[in-house]
């Protein structure tokens, strides 16, 4: 009766896999991390070893921060209109703020209150 069930469960425990995925933490170090082109520090590394192929290793990086200035917003000033919210036209005066509008816009009211812009401020 349980003949059948336990030779599947071997038939399957016997295929090979078709990849490897292996992971590793980085090691720690005391010298600069290295720098990519693209990005910051690199945070971790995967390595897959496939049997019918070249093996792919995919890195990760820890983005660049951005300059301080880059995030800094007087909200009474950029407020021209003094209603608390800083509208879509108002945030044309500030950059980063205008160009990333949509995303802090959390309730998609087409303003931003003081609470929104907290979180983009974190």
């Amino acid at each position: 009766m349980f003949r059948p069930l336990l030779t599947i469960g071997l038939i399957a425990c016997a295929l090979p896999a078709a990849a490897q995925v292996t992971t590793s933490p980085l090691q720690q170090v005391d010298a600069q991390p290295e720098l990519s082109s693209q990005s910051g520090r690199q945070t971790g590394v995967v390595t897959m070893e496939r049997d019918d192929g070249p093996q792919v290793i995919i890195r990760s990086y820890e983005p660049r921060s951005a300059p301080s200035d880059q995030y800094r917003v007087d909200f009474a000033a950029l407020d021209v209109d003094g209603d608390g919210y800083i509208s879509r036209a108002e945030a044309k005066a500030h950059p980063a703020l205008d160009a990333e509008f949509n995303a802090i816009d959390s309730n998609r009211d087409g303003r931003l209150s003081r609470e929104e812009l907290a979180g983009w401020l974190r």
